[in-house]
C-alpha cells in the first residue's frame, strides 16, 4: 500500500499525463471500471513516471519608468493576471515595526477621489479581483481582469489609482490598527504564535527579519498617516518594483499596460538589499502557557535565494520532514511512538539568509523527550545524510509535484514575480528540476553538513511546566497496520 504522498503525486502525475494528450481509445478504456488492486497499481506505475511538464516561454524587458518586466502569454483563457511586486516589505520598517504591512495595507482604502467601498465596487463591476500583502523581503499588488479592452482597460486605470495615488485616510488607519491591536491580543492566546515570535527574535537578533512583519502593540499605534505617506514615496516607485503578467495578451498589449502601470508610479530609486544577518549563538527559550500542548521550534540561520545548494537542501528537506507523511521525522516521531499529529521542517530562502525550521506539537509531558528525539534524528541526518532508496523517492515525487507551480495562471505569476525579484534565470523552474534530477546522495549530504549544524541550534518551548514521562518505545507498523489516516 503506498503512502499518502506516493499516492498523492501519482494522482499529480495521472493528471498531468492525461492533460497533455492522449488517443481517443485510451480516453474510452480510461472509463472502464476497473478492480481497486488494479488502479492502485497504475497509480504506483504511474509515480515512477517523469511528468510532463508545461514549457514556460518567458520574456523580459524594462520600461521606460525603469520597472522590470516578466511576461508570459496564456491564451487559453479570455483573461490576464498582473503582479506588482516592491521591494518594500517589513525588513524596511526600520524602528518602526508595521509600518511595511500597514502601508500595503492601506493602498485600497482611498485614493482622494475614491473611498473603500467606490474601489471595491468598481473592482467587482469590471469583474476584476484585487489583492495586496506584505512579507519580510516584499509587497505585493496583484490585479486579474478579463482581457477584453472594454474591461481591462479601466481596471488597470482603477490599479494604478491604487497603488500609485493611495490618501490613506485617517478614519480608514484608525480601523486597520484597532484590527492590528484585536489580533495582537489574539496572538496572546496562541502559544504557537508566541513561540514563533520568540524564535525569530532570538535568531535574528538585531537584524530587520527578526520582528513581526505585522508591528507589536507598542509600534503600531504611533505610526502615523506621514510616515505611510513618506513609506509609499520612497519603496512604492517604478524603478523599486517589477511587473509580472501572464494571460491572454499579446507582447504588445503587455508592454502598453506594463509601461502604463510603471509610468503612474512615483520615481524614485532601487531599495538596498537587505543585509546579511549575524548568526546568534545556540539558544533554549521557554515560554510558561497553560496549555495541555507545548509547541517546540528549531531553527538556525541556512540559506538565502539563488544559493546554488538550495536544490539539494530542498530535496533532502524532503526526506527529513518538508513532505508530509513517510518523512524520517513524521515515522519516527508520529507513526512510531505517536508523540504528534504532525512534525514538519522547511528550509526558507529569502533575499539574506532565511531559517531552517522543525515545527512540533506533543503533549506537555512529553515535551522534553520529544525535542531530545528530534536533535538526535536531525544530528543522524546531518551525520549520515539519506539513503539512496530515499532519494529516489524524493525525487519522484518532487518532480511530479512541482508542475503544480505552473498549473494555473495565478501560480505562474507568483512564480515569475519571485524570479524578477529575487533576480534568478528565466529558466530558473526548469533548471530547478533538472537540478533535482542530477543530484546524488552525496551531494545532499554534504549540503545538508555545509548549512547546518546539529549543535548551533535556536530553540523556543512555549506549554506548561510539569513533571516529564520517558520517551515511548517504538512500535514499528507493518504495511498491513498501517493507521488509516495514511491511506486517505
Amino acid at each position: 500500500m503506498m503512502s499518502l504522498r506516493m499516492l498523492s503525486t501519482g494522482l499529480i502525475s495521472a493528471a498531468l499525463i492525461f492533460n497533455a494528450g492522449c488517443s481517443t481509445l485510451e480516453s474510452a478504456q480510461s472509463t472502464l471500471p476497473a478492480p481497486v488492486e488494479q488502479r492502485i497499481s497504475s497509480l504506483a506505475a504511474l509515480s515512477k513516471q517523469n511528468p510532463v511538464t508545461r514549457t514556460l516561454d518567458i520574456q523580459e524587458w524594462q520600461t521606460s519608468a525603469g520597472t522590470k518586466v516578466l511576461f508570459m502569454a496564456a491564451p487559453e483563457l479570455p483573461m490576464f493576471d498582473l503582479r506588482l511586486t516592491f521591494a518594500a516589505g517589513s525588513s524596511k520598517d526600520q524602528q518602526a515595526y508595521g509600518l511595511a504591512s500597514l502601508t500595503n495595507a492601506m493602498l485600497n482604502e482611498g485614493t482622494g477621489t475614491l473611498d473603500a467601498g467606490q474601489i471595491a465596487t468598481r473592482f467587482e463591476d469590471l469583474g476584476a479581483e484585487f489583492s495586496s500583502g506584505s512579507y519580510r523581503d516584499m509587497a505585493v499588488v496583484t490585479l486579474r481582469s478579463l482581457s477584453d479592452p472594454k474591461l481591462s482597460t479601466p481596471a488597470l486605470e482603477l490599479l494604478s489609482q491604487v497603488a500609485a495615488q493611495p490618501s490613506f485616510p485617517a478614519n480608514s488607519l484608525a480601523r486597520i490598527k484597532n484590527q492590528l491591536l484585536a489580533g495582537f491580543e489574539y496572538q496572546k492566546q496562541n502559544p504557537g504564535q508566541l513561540a514563533s515570535l520568540a524564535l525569530f527574535e532570538q535568531l535574528y537578533g538585531k537584524h530587520p527579519y527578526a520582528h513581526s512583519s505585522s508591528g507589536n502593540a507598542e509600534s503600531v499605534p504611533v505610526i502615523t498617516r506621514q510616515q505611510l505617506q513618506n513609506f509609499h514615496r520612497t519603496y512604492y516607485s517604478a524603478e523599486n518594483a517589477q511587473i509580472a503578467l501572464v494571460g491572454d495578451l499579446t507582447i504588445t498589449q503587455a508592454k502598453a499596460i506594463s509601461e502604463t502601470v510603471s509610468a503612474r508610479l512615483p520615481r524614485g530609486t532601487a531599495a538596498a538589499v537587505t543585509a546579511k544577518p549575524i548568526a546568534t549563538k545556540a539558544s533554549t527559550t521557554h515560554i510558561e502557557f497553560p496549555s495541555t500542548q507545548t509547541h517546540i521550534l528549531l531553527a538556525q540561520l541556512a540559506v538565502k535565494r539563488g544559493d546554488p545548494d538550495y536544490p539539494a537542501l530542498f530535496l533532502g528537506n524532503q526526506i527529513l520532514g518538508g513532505g508530509g507523511f513517510g518523512t524520517r521525522l513524521m515515522e519516527e516521531v508520529r507513526e512510531k511512538r505517536g508523540l504528534t499529529y504532525g512534525i514538519y521542517s522547511s528550509f526558507s530562502p529569502m533575499q539574506a539568509p532565511g531559517p531552517f525550521m522543525i515545527n512540533v506539537q506533543t503533549r506537555a509531558p512529553l515535551s522534553e523527550a520529544t525535542l531530545q528525539l528530534v536533535q538526535e534524528l536531525l544530528r543522524d541526518y546531518i551525520s549520515n545524510g539519506p539513503t539512496a532508496a530515499e532519494l529516489a523517492d524524493a525525487k519522484r515525487e518532487s518532480l511530479g509535484s512541482f508542475p503544480l507551480s505552473a498549473a494555473s495562471n495565478s501560480a505562474i505569476v507568483g512564480q515569475l514575480a519571485a524570479i524578477g525579484f529575487y533576480d534568478m534565470p528565466l529558466t530558473w523552474m526548469s533548471d530547478f528540476m533538472q537540478d533535482l534530477q542530477k543530484l546524488s546522495v552525496a551531494d545532499v549530504h554534504a549540503a545538508f553538513k555545509r548549512h547546518l549544524d546539529p549543535e548551533q541550534l535556536v530553540i523556543v518551548t512555549a506549554g506548561p511546566t510539569v513533571a516529564q514521562l520517558p520517551l515511548p518505545e517504538p512500535v514499528e507498523r507493518s504495511e498491513q497496520t498501517a493507521p488509516v489516516e495514511r491511506q486517505h
